[in-house]
């Protein structure tokens, strides 16, 4: 906690040692509240970054960062209140410390960027605050982490990590991959899209709380945010991504818009299924049909949600088939992806997207077991035989899994020949119907077989 640029996101990407928090030199670039996993000395923790509080900012959103920042610090076991030493002691660090204190939490003062001789005329100043202990840090250089860590497991009294709790993580793990789950038992679900196309305000609904800024103005989520969610005993992490605009118009934005948008793509490249929003009253649009090419080019398993679809109902009885063929066409790249008309804003049908995410996920990554897939080649190529190039007849001889996430194929041929485009769609819906690739891609790949030589 703490105010504006005073370098809280820099050091809370340092201590967790992931770059999850965007840092920038504009005031107030953090809005959501971010947590990450860390680990200091055999002791687990979750480390919390909230927007800055107090102080000066030019964000419009600025009061709602201040609120999910107070509810935050409600339900944190212990506060870094973090300082500039640059800039001493000011009237904004004795406001929060003052929200601290009503807080009733263990505090702990870390005087940030201590690595500038500036900061060394105003270090006296901070053990006025009250709070012990006071600690010089450098987020941007690491200077003092290790001392704020061993502070932070110190105070909490965190006991190490047991070896048979990691034991059973393992058996977990392994009976996750045995049962086609993903290795983490976890499913990651990537939220995105288009500025304004009602992200937060479905992770919201999701989670059944208002943990997500949401406001009508474009571009409110910065961060990458994710979240658990336990429902019918799966679990889930739900990311919130900023919106993804035109590259044209994210370079002429500024920096923080362009990093959130880096950001959002990593997280979609790292999500088992990508959740691909769409304005219900604007339609999809060549943005949105880029941002499904990309998590189809990541292999996520994707839906299509139409959102503000509660706004559609005057339309008549045709118009959802019509804007279902409208979508089709824009999107004809995923024909295989489950498009569901639903409504952040009232819940509509969006229990029915999380038992679709789950189902999704599942086809992602189901196995085909080898003498099962090779006799259904041969009875599809017997009906629907490769096309041949020259002279040979091209001929399909075996075919295997070689990966799933998403499901990954090699067919062996009798001659080094790649297939049309058309035959290798028609193999992959073949594949689908056969054994229910529901909302995943396909990969398929061709290879001649090698003939061993004789000695």
């Amino acid at each position: 906690m703490g105010r504006p640029n005073v370098g809280k996101s820099t050091l809370f990407n340092r201590l967790t040692g992931a770059r999850r928090a965007i840092v920038t030199s504009v005031p107030g670039t953090t809005r959501d509240v971010i947590a990450q996993p860390a680990e200091w000395r055999g002791r687990r923790f979750e480390l919390v970054d909230t927007g800055g509080m107090f102080g000066a900012s030019a964000d419009p959103l600025h009061a709602l960062v201040l609120e999910r920042g107070r509810r935050a610090i409600g339900a944190a076991d212990l506060l870094v209140l973090v300082v500039d030493g640059r800039e001493g002691l000011v009237p904004g660090d004795r406001e929060i410390a003052k929200v601290a204190r009503e807080a009733d939490t263990p505090v702990i003062v870390a005087v940030n960027k201590c690595d500038d001789r500036r900061a060394q005329s105003g270090l006296l100043e901070f053990p006025q605050l009250g709070f012990d202990p006071v600690i010089e840090v450098s987020g941007e250089h690491g200077q003092g982490s290790g001392d704020l860590l061993d502070a932070i497991v110190d105070t909490l009294g965190l006991q190490p990590a047991r070896a048979d709790a990691e034991e059973d993580d393992k058996d977990d793990r392994e009976d996750d991959e045995e049962h086609g789950r993903a290795a983490t038992g976890e499913v990651g679900v990537a939220i995105v899209g288009r500025p304004n196309a009602g992200k937060s305000s479905l992770v919201n609904r999701l989670l059944r709380e208002e943990r997500m800024i949401v406001s009508e103005m474009p571009g409110t989520t910065r961060d990458v945010v994710d979240t658990s969610l336990t429902w019918h005993r799966r679990q889930f992490r739900i990311i919130d991504t900023a919106g993804m605009r035109r590259p044209g118009r994210v370079a002429s934005s500024g920096q923080v818009e362009s990093v959130s948008v880096l950001l959002s793509r990593r997280a979609m490249q790292g999500a088992d299924v990508a959740v691909i929003m769409i304005d219900a009253t604007e339609g999809a649009s060549d943005q949105d049909a880029a941002i499904a090419g990309e998590a189809e080019a990541a292999g996520c398993g994707i839906i299509v949600a139409v959102n503000k679809w509660d706004l559609m109902k005057e339309r008549g009885p045709d118009f959802a088939t019509e804007f279902d063929e409208t979508l089709r066409r824009q999107l004809k790249f995923l024909d295989f992806a489950p498009v569901l008309h639903i409504s952040a804003v009232t819940g509509e049908r969006t229990p029915r997207l999380l038992e679709t995410i789950d189902r999704v996920a599942a086809a992602r990554t189901l196995r085909v077991k080898t003498p099962e897939l090779n006799a259904f080649i041969r009875t599809v190529a017997a009906r629907h035989p490769p096309p041949s190039h020259g002279r040979t007849e091209t001929r399909i001889l075996y075919a295997v899994q070689t990966g799933i996430a998403p499901p990954t194929f090699v067919l062996f041929t009798n001659v080094a020949a790649e297939f049309h485009f058309s035959y290798k769609r028609f193999l992959v819906n073949q594949l689908r119907q056969a054994f229910g690739f529901a909302g995943s891609p396909i990969r398929l790949n061709v290879r001649r077989r090698r003939h061993r030589r004789r000695v």
